[in-house]
């Protein structure tokens, strides 16, 4: 057979992910300063954009109906409905009280191909082209990190978190971790009140003071100090240099600070040339572990929703803040559509505005997602906000997406990187999915976080007498209605890093002796 080139018609189907879906996905992933800084790459590219000046007012070619929506809160301070506020009071209907489906065919009940702006009687909320954003149709994937406009070098905050990803495998105490994280002054200590975190997560002082102890082994050595005494302390002990006579030293700072020296050699039981050479040794210590991290700009956390307390319910609304506050100019688009002269000048233009619109399309698909994704958070972990951190239910994201319709993708990228303020603290969104543990009287399951912290409490309160062992802390645990293997019980006990039975026999034993 002669190999001859030849021509062949075949028809056949594919899926294509179009420029917009493209463009759609990438402001998903995108963080609230990534979406800043995305905007103002496209303003400077697409002359049918202009910068919101009026603080989220609308232009005066609006219709009358979408700038009464379009306001991000009424004259009395309350949000509008719609959009950016769901009140989770009847929490059963928090899915139907967000604001309308995502799919893409949905826009044209919204914006008319025109001039972008909401049909008239359009009954969802559609003034969201006052800070929506614009861009060429074909999406350029830019690299729109924050490392553009902030230092190369890596936060403070950016250090501890990765620490604590890395040695901290209980969400629930990650959460805490993170939070006290979040309290650190310039120096790398804790305020004085960091007790209160205890009271506002809903976690025992115990379980706080444990993760505490934990933290105070991280790089920089010093770092989560409650005093210079303990930063003092810390670094001392990573250096094998906290003798007995250190301790005193430290314990007596007071004294340390008035150069009373004589009486610091009574106290610590030793001469003056030692006490000259451990005062030598305390200031060539780390008085700042933080100061290593000054040059680098540590950006404040803007969460991208705000929930909050209302009645029996929550009410959970976007944070305008974070929207971007941007204008379609469609006096401009009208005034240059009647210049144009060429068919290139006129495509321009068409492509232009058309891609402002999808745009607007995409930020608004963007906000709608985030707040469903976040308003189902809430009513998934309704008791971890009233009742405090024991009570964080598991959760997947199939279990959201299987709520509100979505693909679990998309639940993925709405919850990396952005934020909620809540009553007890600011926390990421992906933070309040948990792993599960079955339940053996067939209820609901359990947090594997839940269930760590009542193998702790049991443990805690076991009598020197009758230690309880892994098999015996299984047989507990399933009369409580928690299906769980010995191994899964040894392995969050050594998590914890809470000694086997016998090595908490002999250490109880031991302390009674020495009573």
């Amino acid at each position: 057979m002669a190999i001859t080139p030849r021509l062949e018609l075949r028809q056949g189907q594919s899926l294509v992910m179009t420029p917009q879906l493209q463009q759609a996905i990438k402001l998903l992933q995108l963080n609230n300063i990534e979406l800043k800084e995305f905007i103002e790459l496209e303003l400077a590219e697409n002359p049918m954009l202009e910068r919101d000046e009026s603080d989220g007012a609308l232009p005066e070619e609006a219709p009358p109906e979408t700038e009464q929506e379009g306001d991000a809160e009424s004259e009395d301070g309350e949000a509008p409905d719609g959009l950016e506020t769901l009140d989770l009071s009847q929490v059963e209907h928090v899915t139907e009280e967000s604001a309308g489906g995502l799919d893409m065919d949905d826009y044209g009940n919204v914006w008319d191909d025109g001039g972008g702006q909401g049909a008239p009687g359009a009954e969802e909320p559609v003034a969201f082209s006052d800070w929506g954003g614009g861009g060429s149709v074909g999406f350029q994937d830019h690299d729109y990190g924050v490392e553009q406009t902030l230092s190369q070098g890596t936060s403070l905050r950016d250090h501890l978190v990765n620490q604590i990803n890395m040695d901290i495998a209980d969400p629930a105490d990650r959460l805490v971790a993170v939070h006290l994280t979040d309290m650190l002054d310039e120096s790398g200590r804790l305020p004085e009140d960091w007790d209160e975190a205890a009271e506002r997560l809903g976690c025992e002082m115990a379980k706080l003071e444990a993760i505490l102890d934990r933290l105070q082994q991280f790089d920089p050595p010093g770092i989560y100090a409650r005093d210079l005494a303990e930063c003092w302390s810390i670094q001392l002990r990573e250096m094998d240099r906290l003798d007995p006579a250190m301790e005193m030293l430290l314990g007596n700072i007071e004294l340390l600070k008035l150069h009373k020296y004589e009486k610091l050699s009574k106290i610590c039981l030793v001469d003056m040339e030692d006490i000259k050479e451990m005062i030598d040794e305390i200031w060539a210590l780390n008085h700042r572990p933080a100061e290593a991290f000054d040059e680098v700009l540590a950006q404040p956390i803007t969460p991208d929703v705000i929930m909050r307390a209302s009645g029996n319910g929550w009410i959970v609304e976007l944070n305008n803040e974070t929207l971007p506050k941007v204008l379609i100019n469609n006096h401009y688009y009208a005034e240059i559509s009647g210049a144009v002269r060429t068919k290139e000048e006129r495509q321009y233009v068409t492509d232009k505005f058309q891609s402002a619109n999808w745009l607007v399309k995409s930020i608004h698909q963007r906000a709608t997602t985030i707040l469903k994704v976040a308003s189902e958070i809430v009513k998934q972990q309704a008791d971890f906000f009233r009742f405090g951190i024991q009570h964080l239910k598991p959760l997947v994201l199939r279990d959201i997406a299987e709520e509100i319709e979505m693909h679990e993708s998309t639940v993925s990228r709405v919850t990396s990187n952005k934020y909620m303020h809540t009553p007890r603290g600011i926390f990421e969104l992906k933070y309040f999915f948990t792993s599960a543990i079955g339940s053996s009287m067939g209820g609901e399951a359990h947090s594997a976080e839940s269930v760590r912290h009542r193998i702790k409490k049991l443990i805690d309160a076991e009598p020197p007498a009758a230690i309880l062992s892994d098999d015996k802390l299984v047989t507990v645990l399933r009369g409580e209605g928690i299906d769980i293997a010995r191994r899964t019980v040894a392995k969050y006990r050594e998590s914890m890093r809470i000694p086997s039975s016998v090595q908490r026999r002999r250490e109880k034993k031991s302390a009674l002796q020495l009573i």
